[in-house]
C-alpha cells in the first residue's frame, strides 16, 4: 500500500486487488495496484472506490487510520462508486462504520443492482453528493466521473488511464461495448475540458497532479 496526500484534507492510496493475474495486464488490461480516493469534506469522510488492502500488517495500518480519521472529524462515511466493477471494499468500509456517525454506499442508478451488497443509495443526475462532490456522465450507463470542485480534481473510474509517462488515455475500446462506444465515450469526456482541471486521479496507472486539463486534452487526440 501507498499513500500520499495529494492536498490538505484529499489523500489518495493504493492496494493490489485480489483479482488481479497477470492475464490482466498487457496493453488492453490493467495493473495489479488500483487507486483509491479519501476526502475530508465538511459533511462527511468520503470514500471514492475503496479497497482495503490484502495484507494483515496493512490492512491493520489501513483501519487504524481510517479509525483515527472518523473518530476526529466526527461526520458520516460516504462511500461513492464509479462503477460496479470498482464495489471493491465498499461493503466492509461501511458496516465498519454503520454505527455512530453513520456510512452510506452511493451509486447510479444504472448499476446499483450490480453491486453485491444491499442498501445502496442510488441517486441521480443532478442529485447533490457529499463534499460538493458532482457525478458526470460518461455516455455509458455504467461509468461515471466524480468531480471535486474544491480540489479541481476528476476522479474517473475506469473510462481513463494512466498512460505510463505521466500522462493520461482513453481505456482501451476493448473495454467498451457496442461499435460507437468509443466514440460516444471521447465525446463525454470532451465536454469535462469546460472545468477547470488540475488533477486527475485515475484508479489505473499514475494520477496526474497538475495540469490535468492539458493531459485530458492530448489523450482525446489520440
Amino acid at each position: 500500500m501507498t499513500v500520499d496526500e495529494l492536498r490538505p484534507g484529499l489523500w489518495r492510496w493504493t492496494a493490489r486487488h485480489p483479482e488481479w493475474t497477470p492475464e490482466e495486464g498487457g496493453p488492453d488490461g490493467w495493473d495489479a495496484e488500483v487507486g483509491c480516493i479519501y476526502s475530508e469534506a465538511p459533511d462527511a469522510v468520503v470514500l471514492i472506490d475503496p479497497l482495503v488492502p490484502g495484507e494483515d500488517a496493512e490492512r491493520d495500518r489501513f483501519w487504524r487510520a481510517l479509525d483515527h480519521d472518523v473518530a476526529r472529524l466526527g461526520r458520516p462515511v460516504a462511500i461513492l462508486l464509479t462503477t460496479h466493477w470498482h464495489e471493491r471494499s465498499a461493503g466492509a468500509v461501511r458496516d465498519r462504520y454503520a454505527e455512530g456517525p453513520g456510512a452510506e454506499i452511493w451509486a447510479a442508478p444504472s448499476f446499483a443492482t450490480e453491486l453485491a451488497v444491499t442498501g445502496v443509495r442510488a441517486f441521480d443526475s443532478g442529485d447533490p453528493l457529499p463534499g460538493g462532490i458532482e457525478a458526470l456522465g460518461t455516455s455509458r450507463p455504467g461509468q461515471l466521473v466524480y468531480w471535486i470542485p474544491e480540489h479541481r480534481a476528476l476522479v474517473p473510474g475506469d473510462v481513463l488511464l494512466g498512460d505510463g509517462g505521466g500522462g493520461l488515455r482513453v481505456c482501451p475500446d476493448s473495454w467498451l461495448k457496442g461499435p460507437e462506444a468509443p466514440t460516444e465515450v471521447r465525446q463525454a469526456l470532451r465536454a469535462l475540458l469546460d472545468r477547470p482541471v488540475e488533477m486527475v486521479l485515475v484508479s489505473h496507472g499514475d494520477p496526474v497532479l497538475d495540469e490535468g486539463r492539458a493531459a485530458l486534452a492530448k489523450a482525446l487526440e489520440t
